[in-house]
C-alpha cells in the first residue's frame, strides 16, 4: 500500500509542477489514493481457499470465499490456503529391516489444511514437516519388520504412518488423509535370492503336481484293473451258473425222452400182438448187430449155444413184461 501511496504523491507533483494541470493536482491524488484503497482494500477470496490477515503484525482475522474488505496500511494479507486435498511426495529414502536388509521406499502423501490460523502460525513450514515426519516414521515402521512381512504389510504401514502424521498434523493446522507406499525396492543381491526363491517355490509345485497326478493315475489304473477282474469273475460265475442250468436241463430233458419212450414201448406192448412184436424187434436187433460186427471185422462171432437168442430175447421180453405190469397198477392206483 505505501508504495502506490507513493505513486499517487508523486503523480499529483508532476501535475502540480505543470501549470495548466495545477489546479488539478489535488484531484489526482484523490484519485490515485482512491484507487490504491480499492486495489489493496478489496479482495476476492475463491472457493476452498482461506486467507489469513494480520493487522499491525498480528493475527487478525481469516477471510472465508467471497468478496470481502480490509483495511489498507493497517491490515495485510499474511497467508493464503488451499483448503483442497493436496498430494505431496515423499523422496525415496532408505530403510533397514529388522533381519538388516535395506530397502529403498518412496510414497504420496494426502493432507488438507483444516485451521488455516494454526497452518500458518503452527509451523515455519508444515509441508517440510510432515514430509520429515512421514520419512522418520516410515523408517520407524519398517524397522520393526523383517523383509518378508514388509512386502506385505503395505496396509498395516500405511495405517500406522497416517495415525502417527494425523496427531502431530493436530498442531499444524492440517489433517493427513491417507499415505501410500508407491514401491518397495530391495537390494540387486535380494531380487536375485527372491527370483531363485520364487523359481525353486515353482519346480516345487510342479513335482508336487506331477507326483499327484502319477499317484492318481496309479490309482485309476489299479481301480480300472479291480473292476475288470470283478467283472471277468461275475462273467465266469454267471456262464458257469448257465452251463450247470443247461447241462440240467439237458439231463432232465433226456430223461423225460427216455421216460416216454419206455411209457410208450409198454403201452404198444400192453396192446394187442404187443408182446409177438417186441419178440420180433429185439430178434431183429440181435441178428443186426452180430451182422455188423461180421462187416467190420474178418473174425465172425458166434453164439456157444444158438438157444441163447432166444433166451435173450426171453429175458428182455420179461422184462418188458414187468414194465407193462407196473404201469398197469400204477393207473389201477
Amino acid at each position: 500500500m505505501l508504495s502506490k501511496l507513493i505513486v499517487a504523491v508523486v503523480l499529483t507533483v508532476i501535475a502540480w509542477t505543470i501549470p495548466d494541470t495545477r489546479s488539478y493536482a489535488l484531484y489526482v491524488f484523490l484519485i490515485a489514493a482512491i484507487i490504491a484503497f480499492l486495489y489493496e482494500g478489496v479482495r476476492i477470496v475463491p472457493q476452498q481457499s482461506a486467507v489469513v490477515v494480520e493487522r499491525f503484525g498480528r493475527y487478525h482475522v481469516t477471510l472465508e470465499p467471497g468478496l470481502r474488505i480490509i483495511v489498507p496500511l493497517f491490515d495485510r494479507v499474511a497467508y493464503v490456503h488451499s483448503l483442497k486435498e493436496v498430494p505431496l511426495d515423499v523422496p525415496e529414502q532408505v530403510c533397514i529391516t529388522k533381519d538388516n536388509t535395506q530397502l529403498a521406499v518412496d510414497g504420496i502423501l494426502y493432507y488438507q489444511v483444516t485451521d488455516p490460523r494454526l497452518a500458518s502460525y503452527g509451523s515455519a513450514n508444515y509441508l517440510a514437516a510432515i514430509t520429515q515426519l512421514a520419512q522418520t516414521t516410515l523408517r520407524s515402521v519398517i524397522g520393526k519388520m523383517e523383509l518378508d512381512k514388509s512386502f506385505e504389510s503395505r496396509e498395516d504401514i500405511n495405517r500406522h504412518i497416517v495415525a502417527e502424521l494425523d496427531e502431530a498434523g493436530r498442531n499444524w493446522g492440517i489433517k493427513v488423509l491417507r499415505y501410500e507406499i508407491k514401491s518397495i525396492t530391495p537390494p540387486e543381491s535380494i531380487l536375485r535370492a527372491m527370483q531363485a526363491q520364487i523359481t525353486a517355490e515353482r519346480e516345487k509345485r510342479a513335482l508336487i503336481a506331477k507326483s499327484e497326478g502319477e499317484r492318481q493315475q496309479a490309482i485309476n489304473v489299479a481301480d480300472g484293473q479291480r473292476q475288470a477282474a470283478i467283472l471277468e469273475s461275475e462273467g465266469e460265475k454267471q456262464s458257469a451258473i448257465n452251463r450247470a442250468q443247461g447241462e440240467g436241463t439237458a439231463i432232465r430233458v433226456i430223461a423225460e425222452a427216455n421216460a416216454a419212450g419206455v411209457r410208450a414201448v409198454a403201452e404198444a406192448i400192453s396192446d394187442k400182438g404187443g408182446m409177438e412184436a417186441a419178440n420180433l424187434k429185439v430178434a431183429q436187433q440181435y441178428v443186426d448187430a452180430f451182422g455188423l460186427l461180421a462187416s467190420k471185422s474178418n473174425t465172425l462171432i458166434v453164439p456157444a449155444n444158438a438157444a441163447d437168442i432166444a433166451s435173450f430175447v426171453t429175458t428182455a421180453m420179461t422184462v418188458l413184461d414187468k414194465t407193462r405190469q407196473a404201469q398197469a397198477a400204477a393207473k389201477a392206483g
